[in-house]
């Protein structure tokens, strides 16, 4: 029997090979930090091992709690809709909790700043400097509206423009 819950990092999936291998690699370091906790990773589509897949092996191990958190950024049709069907799912001798979604979060903001930087743009170049901040896209309007609003709270902080686009949607 287990009694500490296991945090179940669930992705989307793609069918681009590092989608999988980054998620993995957030996920090991996530184990690194935190050594007495149990985090395992499933995927909504395109790469294995399935949420569904997890959810039963922890079910079969005796596991009774899990906390499963999307690794996703806006609360979108996955969020909504496809992640709590697989979870409604799950055995039912599993307790699961939904964790709310990555973003929208100032701490998102901090981390695409650091990365213009290690491009090699500098501080005084922010002011001169549009961005185009690109998204996977939605037909959610909420998550459309949420993208939107990470956009201007970064051209609050300096930047001459940025622009939200969107791949689809």
């Amino acid at each position: 029997m287990h009694r500490k819950p296991v945090l179940l990092v669930i992705a989307h999936g793609s069918r681009d090979p590092r989608h999988a291998a980054t998620v993995h690699a957030l996920v090991r370091r996530v184990r690194s930090r935190r050594p007495g906790l149990r985090v395992e990773t499933g995927f909504l589509d395109f790469n294995l091992p399935s949420v569904q897949g997890v959810l039963e092996s922890l079910a079969a191990e005796g596991v009774q709690d899990v906390v499963a958190l999307p690794l996703l950024l806006t609360r979108a049709f996955h969020a909504k809709a496809d992640i709590p069907a697989v979870l409604r799912d799950a055995p039912p001798r599993l307790r699961i909790r939904q964790a709310e979604v990555l973003g929208p979060s100032p701490l998102l903001l901090r981390a695409l700043e650091r990365r213009l930087y290690e491009t090699g743009l500098t501080p005084a170049e922010k002011s001169s400097t549009g961005i185009v901040l690109a998204s996977a896209g939605s037909s959610d309007p909420e998550a459309i509206a949420v993208i939107a609003d990470l956009a201007r709270a970064w051209w609050h902080t300096g930047w001459r423009a940025v622009r939200p686009a969107f791949a689809s949607a």
